[in-house]
This record gives structure tokens, sequence and C-alpha cells, in this order.
């Protein structure tokens, strides 16, 4: 037999739900081995066919969804009509979501891992596959993040695409630049302050109080609606693009670093995103 492997074959923009950290933002690097004998072209898979079939499974199944634990001790999961509802405790708060169906991946475990969405993606990318491939390897990594970073949760009313989802999201990578030289406090406090955060838009408050914050919009997929811990939240003015994100922090960091030039780099999951400039 023969190996063939493609590295970054895509990346899983997703959001999950943790016992202990609560709603966390995730940006899952996709590496794929295949093992079988050589087809007519000499090849176990050609490269085009491998990219759609296998990027586009994956990408049409778990990317920009919510994973849940089905097993998890503190779920509770209900349909009504075409939606999902979920409830969820964790040590950070009750989580409550309610979306389309197909918004949300149920894994068979009791905690979201990496190694749970590898035999998720296993059994649904080996029917994609011909009968000459005899072993499919799939492996998830994280970006290799020499600084700051944070993981966020978002979601996109307006957009035509996955983003629409109330709840995905991305591990993400902090620049900040003062007067043209990286400012390394800057970026931490940032990546602190937004551990694990919701960012969510301040039109998209249906219900308030000092503990508790719900989000809820139509889009296009359906309807959407998330209620969170408010602790766990950081609110925008804006919808919550990477650019709007940006211009954000931009004005905020500007604002402590009063007459000098504040640039912000903010990235959505891996090598891409935004970048937005602001002096106070």
């Amino acid at each position: 037999m023969s190996r063939l492997f493609v590295e970054q074959l895509t990346v899983i923009d997703c959001a999950y739900l943790d016992a202990t950290r609560g709603l966390v933002g995730e940006s899952w690097i996709v590496d794929i081995e295949l093992d079988g004998d050589l087809d007519a072209q000499s090849m176990v898979l050609d490269f085009g066919e491998v990219k759609k079939r296998l990027k586009r499974a994956i990408d049409g199944s778990v990317d920009h969804a919510l994973l849940v634990p089905r097993r998890a001790s503190g779920l509770q999961s209900r349909t009504e009509g075409e939606a999902l509802c979920l409830r969820f405790e964790s040590r950070q708060g009750l989580y409550e979501h309610r979306s389309p169906a197909a918004a949300v991946v149920l894994l068979d475990t009791d905690a979201v891992t990496s190694d749970a969405l590898v035999a998720h993606l296993r059994q649904r990318l080996r029917a994609e596959l011909p009968a000459n491939v005899r072993a499919l390897t799939v492996a998830l990594r994280s970006e290799r993040i020499d600084g700051a970073f944070y993981h966020y949760v978002h979601g996109l009313k307006k957009h035509a695409g996955l983003c629409q989802r109330i709840a995905h999201g991305h591990r993400s990578r902090l620049e900040v630049r003062v007067d043209g030289a990286r400012d390394a406090g800057l970026e931490a406090d940032v990546a602190r302050r937004w551990t694990d955060i919701y960012l969510g838009t301040r039109a998209d408050i249906v219900e308030r109080d000092a503990a508790r914050i719900r989000f809820a919009y139509r889009s296009g997929e359906g309807d959407y609606e998330l209620a969170l811990p408010a602790s766990r939240c950081d609110l925008l003015d804006t919808d919550t693009t990477v650019e709007q994100i940006a211009a954000h922090l931009a004005a905020q960091l500007a604002a402590r670093r009063p007459g000098r030039s504040v640039s912000v780099r903010a990235y959505e999951g891996v090598m891409k995103g935004a970048v937005a400039q602001d002096q106070r």
C-alpha cells in the first residue's frame, strides 16, 4: 500500500459546550493521511478529489457548528418542530441555545475533545472515499501561537453563509502595535479579558438583567437564540465581524495610549483577520 498526506486540509472554526469553561470558541487545523492501493492514475487519490470530497464533507458538517457532548450530565435537550433546544449547566453558569438542528453537532461523548471529534469525523469521511483507500487517519491540531490569543464565540445574523449561526467561534491570535512597536502588555490584557468570551451585538439583546443576557435573531437559516451569564459576554455596538472587532479593540486601546497611534491586527481563527488603526 501507499500513503498520501494532506496537511492543513481545512480549518474547523466551531464552538463547543464544556462543563468547566462554558461556551468555548475553537479553531482546529485538520491533517489527513490515506493508506491504499494505487488507482489507474497511479494515485491513492487525486489531491483535487481529496479537497472536493473530504474538505467539503468536513466544512459541511462540523465547521461553524456548535459541538455538544450528548452524554454530559449537565445537558438537557429537546426538539420543537425543526428547532433543537439545549440547556447546559457548567461551572460558568447556565447556557441555553435554540437553533435549527443543522447548526448543532451532537457527539457521543461526555466531553468535547479533539479525539471525540476525530472519531466523529472518521465515520463521516470514510463514506466519501473510494474502495482502494484502505485506511484513513485524521489529526486535529491547534495553530502554534507565540504570544497572546483568546477563544471567542459570536454570530453574524446578516451573513449569507454559516457565520450566521449564533454560536460558532475561533481561537485567535492578536497583535497590537503602539507607534509601530509591539505592545505585549496590551495584547496580554485583551487575551485575559476575552478568555472564552462571547462577543455579542447590543441590538440582538432581547432580555437582560445583572446576571444573564439573552440574544436572539432571525437569519437565513432560521431563528437563533442564546442565553448565557453576563460575565461571559462583551458587547459591541456593531456586528461582530472581525473588521468590527479590530476597530473596537483599536478604539479601546487607543484610549489607554492617548496621543499615540494604535494598530490592532485581529485574527479570525487561522491566517485570516483584519487590521484597524486608531489614535485619541
